[in-house]
């Protein structure tokens, strides 16, 4: 009998935050080892259709990068970074669009509609939903310079059309983060900043990136569950916030200055992660707030 009545007080904890949220978009970034692994990626599913079903709009986008790699070396193709980006020229950009659009995204697609939900996979090219254009590098030595890493792409615009209407047929969209540039090109683009930008425009109550960390840490190693917009520039002057966790805080920090809510940074490597970061009072990662 107790036992019931914890589940019964799990769901009551959950209750008023499904009341605040129903008919709210959240945009969620899936990725590193939740996609790869099996259990995680089912449980993934799970919390996706769940939010579907108690009236909350899930995005999702993904990526892959470690996916294309190991495909690369399978053609036995060399992959080149500059600046943590992958070089990507014609023939990488024609791998990159196969593994990312009919591999990964029909894999998330397959997880959700085979537990119940109504999931459909999309590419940034689809109804022109990203519009991009080239990224040049600055050179290290010579600032007059650029660098061409190929075609790996920012998001100019974006369309949410398509978006709003499989939304309103309560279809889960599912994002591949390519784009198409002005003369018809097919662009890499990271899937963080896709998803910031996708966030933005579609002022998003949530936007949720799921990383291989628990979140945004002080200088202590402690895990920090809430930071303001002006808390995060000043730990990265400061150094508690360096490498990789930079262009994430940053892109949720963009996102809440173009209208998104709130931001959030979470172990995606914790079995239900997305539930127990909105759906319990303490959460699991790292919220960002304007």
């Amino acid at each position: 009998m107790q036992q019931a009545i914890n589940k019964a007080k799990i769901l009551m904890e959950a209750l008023p935050y499904i009341r605040a949220f129903k008919n709210k978009t959240f945009v969620i970034k899936f990725g590193g080892n939740a996609m790869v692994d099996l259990a995680l990626s089912h449980s993934f599913a799970l919390d996706i259709i769940l939010l579907n079903y108690v009236g909350i709009r899930p995005v999702i986008v993904h990526g892959g990068g470690p996916q294309i790699g190991e495909f690369m070396d399978r053609l036995g193709m060399k992959t080149k970074f500059i600046d943590g980006l992958r070089v990507t020229d014609k023939n990488t950009i024609d791998i990159v669009e196969m593994v990312l659009v009919g591999k990964i995204n029909k894999e998330i697609v397959g997880h959700i509609n085979q537990n119940g939900g109504k999931a459909v996979g999309l590419s940034g090219k689809d109804g022109n939903l990203l519009m991009a254009e080239k990224i040049w590098l600055k050179d290290s030595n010579d600032p007059l310079k650029k660098v061409d890493i190929g075609m790996v792409g920012e998001v100019k615009s974006v369309n949410p059309n398509i978006i709003n209407t499989l939304d309103s047929d309560q279809f889960i969209p599912v994002i591949a983060p390519l784009g198409t540039g002005e003369d018809g090109e097919t662009y890499n683009i990271n899937a963080d900043t896709a998803a910031g930008e996708i966030a933005s425009a579609l002022k998003a109550e949530k936007l949720i990136l799921l990383t291989d960390v628990e979140g945004v840490k002080d200088e202590n190693d402690k895990l920090l569950s809430t930071l303001t917009e002006q808390e995060t520039e000043k730990a990265i002057e400061t150094g508690s916030i360096s490498g990789g966790m930079i262009p994430k805080v940053n892109c949720c920090c963009k996102a809440l200055n173009k209208g998104v809510r709130k931001a959030h940074i979470i172990d995606g490597r914790v079995e239900h992660a997305v539930l127990l970061e909105i759906f319990t009072d303490v959460g699991i990662g790292t919220q960002i707030v304007k």
